[in-house]
C-alpha cells in the first residue's frame, strides 16, 4: 500500500512539471488607440486559453507620464498571432486613493451613471462624478446630473468610440461638463470615474481616410501646370531687371551733374565772408593806432 501511494505522488509531480513545460510565453499588445505598445507577458498552454483574458495597466506605463498614474486601463485579449496577443479596450477607472484625496468633509459628491451610444454604434456606460465646495441640496444635485446627461449624450452622438474614450481619459469631457454646470452652481471639479464598453462599434468609420486618397491622385497632373506658369513670370522678371538697372544708371549721372555747380556756389560765399572778416580786423587796428597817437598830445 505504501508503494502505491508513493507511485501516485510521483505521477502527480510529473504531470505538474509537464504542464509548465508545455506552456508558452505570449506578449500582450495594447490596442491601436495606444499605438500597439507591448504591455505585459503571460503564460498559457494554448492560444485559446488566452482569449478573453483581461489585463489591468496604468496609463503611466504606456505614456511614461507620472501625472497619469491614477488612471487604470482594462484590456481584453481578442486575437492571437504567433506569440503576440492583440487586445481591445474594455474600459478605464480611477484609483481609490485618488478619489479619497479629492473628497473631504463638508463637501458633497454627485455621481451619475449614463448609457451612451457613439456615432459608430458602440454602447458605453459612463460614470462621472462632481464635487462641490459646500453641501448642496438634492434639487441642485439633480440639476447637475441632468447637465451631465445632456453633455455626455451630445458628445457621444458627435464622436466615435476612440475619440470619446480619449476625451474621457485626457479630462476634456470633464472640463466640458464643468463649463455647463458652472452656470447653475459653482462646482469645484468634475471627472469621469469609470467607463465600460458594453457593445463594440457596429459601423467602421474609416472610409473617410480612403475618400481623401483618391482626391489627392488627380491633383498630381495639375502640379506641372502651375510650374510652367511660374517659369514665364520668372523670365519676364529677368528681362525687366536689366531695364530697371539701365534706367537707374541713366538717372545716376543726371544727379551727379549739378553737384560740381553746387560746390562752386558754396565756395564763392565762403571767400566773401573771409574778405569781410579781414576788412573788419584792419579797421579795428587803424582805430586803435589813431587813439594811441592822440593820447600823448
Amino acid at each position: 500500500m505504501i508503494g502505491m501511494a508513493k507511485a501516485r505522488v510521483r505521477t502527480t509531480t510529473r504531470k505538474v512539471k509537464d504542464r509548465w513545460k508545455a506552456k508558452n510565453w505570449y506578449t500582450i499588445l495594447a490596442p491601436s488607440l495606444f499605438n500597439n505598445v507591448p504591455v505585459a507577458e503571460t503564460l498559457a498552454e494554448t492560444p485559446d486559453n488566452l482569449i478573453g483574458r483581461v489585463t489591468e495597466v496604468s496609463l503611466q506605463d504606456i505614456t511614461n507620464d507620472f501625472r497619469k498614474s491614477h488612471i487604470k486601463l482594462l484590456f481584453a485579449v481578442d486575437k492571437i498571432e504567433q506569440n503576440t496577443a492583440h487586445t481591445q479596450l474594455k474600459g478605464h477607472l480611477l484609483t481609490s486613493d485618488y478619489l479619497r484625496r479629492m473628497i473631504r468633509r463638508r463637501k458633497s459628491r454627485v455621481d451619475g451613471v449614463f448609457d451612451v451610444e457613439t456615432r459608430d454604434g458602440a454602447l458605453l456606460r459612463v460614470k462621472p462624478f462632481a464635487i462641490a465646495e459646500k453641501r448642496i441640496q438634492s434639487s441642485q444635485k439633480k440639476l447637475i446630473r441632468n447637465v451631465m446627461n445632456d453633455v455626455i449624450r451630445k458628445e457621444g452622438k458627435a464622436k466615435t468610440l476612440n475619440s470619446f474614450i480619449k476625451d474621457c481619459i485626457d479630462g476634456k469631457m470633464g472640463s466640458e461638463i464643468y463649463k455647463h454646470c458652472k452656470v447653475f452652481y459653482p462646482v469645484k471639479r468634475i471627472e469621469i470615474n469609470k467607463t465600460e464598453i458594453i457593445r463594440l462599434p457596429t459601423i467602421i468609420i474609416e472610409d473617410e481616410k480612403s475618400v481623401e486618397t483618391p482626391e489627392e491622385k488627380p491633383s498630381e497632373p495639375t502640379e506641372p501646370q502651375p510650374v510652367e506658369s511660374e517659369e514665364l513670370p520668372l523670365k519676364e522678371s529677368i528681362q525687366e531687371k536689366p531695364e530697371e538697372a539701365t534706367t537707374e544708371e541713366k538717372q545716376e549721372p543726371s544727379e551727379e551733374e549739378p553737384t560740381p555747380e553746387d560746390r562752386k556756389k558754396e565756395e564763392k560765399p565762403k571767400k566773401k565772408t573771409k574778405a569781410k572778416t579781414t576788412k573788419k580786423k584792419k579797421t579795428i587796428t587803424k582805430k586803435k593806432k589813431e587813439k594811441s597817437q592822440e593820447t600823448p598830445e
